[in-house]
């Protein structure tokens, strides 16, 4: 089992809600910025939403604002991602991913700015 564990994964219908999380309690290291990043089939991994350690800053993307909230238990260690609205575009394996460091980005959400990964949860959406 990896140091970053994502659940909460399902299938819904269209307009429904899901609520993601990922478990970091045992990450190596003190995790400072914590993302989201999802994958469809056949596409490339799209980053969501990132936040920082006090989660007072958090950077979304163009397609889930106003529906996906990100979110931190940092006494527990957790990440959250709330889901409202769905769409089927939102389908696919959902991953969370870690750094022990600052956010380096205030305006994406990069893969390269995150060196540790989940093994993600998958997410399917019905019209």
């Amino acid at each position: 089992q990896g140091t970053l564990v994502a659940s909460g994964g399902g299938s819904v219908q269209a307009v429904g809600s899901l609520r993601l999380s990922c478990n970091a309690s045992k990450y190596t290291y003190i995790a400072i910025c914590l993302a989201w990043f999802r994958q469809a089939p056949d596409q490339g991994r799209e980053g969501v939403e990132h936040i920082t350690e006090s989660g007072g800053i958090r950077v979304y993307a163009d397609s889930v604002e106003g529906r996906f909230t990100i979110s931190r238990d940092v006494a527990q260690n957790i990440l959250y991602l709330d889901m409202m609205n769905l769409k089927p575009e939102d389908s696919g394996k959902y991953y969370c991913a870690a750094a022990h460091y600052p956010c380096r980005s205030t305006v994406h959400t990069r893969e390269q700015d995150f060196p540790d990964w989940g093994q993600g949860t998958s997410v399917t959406v019905s019209s």
